[in-house]
């Protein structure tokens, strides 16, 4: 912001830095979460190792979660004004 940077690209470019992580994270939990459900299904009694309710509601709470983390310092940053931040350091 103090080069000239817009606030809303910077607080985007933030949000998206730290969304890739909880993709990615995602995305990892999927693949070992269906990797393993034999080995699970093998532990639990009545229990069905493909439950599509899961599988999607568990990542989508997780990402909604992400989104909040990541947007709430993001805004909070970019309100900050640059000259104040630079002359307390």
């Amino acid at each position: 912001m103090a080069l000239g940077a817009d606030r809303s690209r910077i607080r985007s470019l933030v949000v998206w830095q730290g969304m890739q992580l909880a993709i990615i994270g995602v995305v990892i939990g999927i693949g070992a979460a269906l990797a393993l459900t034999r080995l699970i299904a093998s532990f639990l009694f009545g229990v069905k190792p493909y439950d599509l309710t899961v599988f999607v509601s568990v990542p989508v709470i997780l990402s909604a979660v992400a989104l909040l983390a990541v947007w709430l310092p993001a805004t909070r940053a970019s309100k900050l004004d640059p000259m104040e931040s630079l002359r307390v350091e």
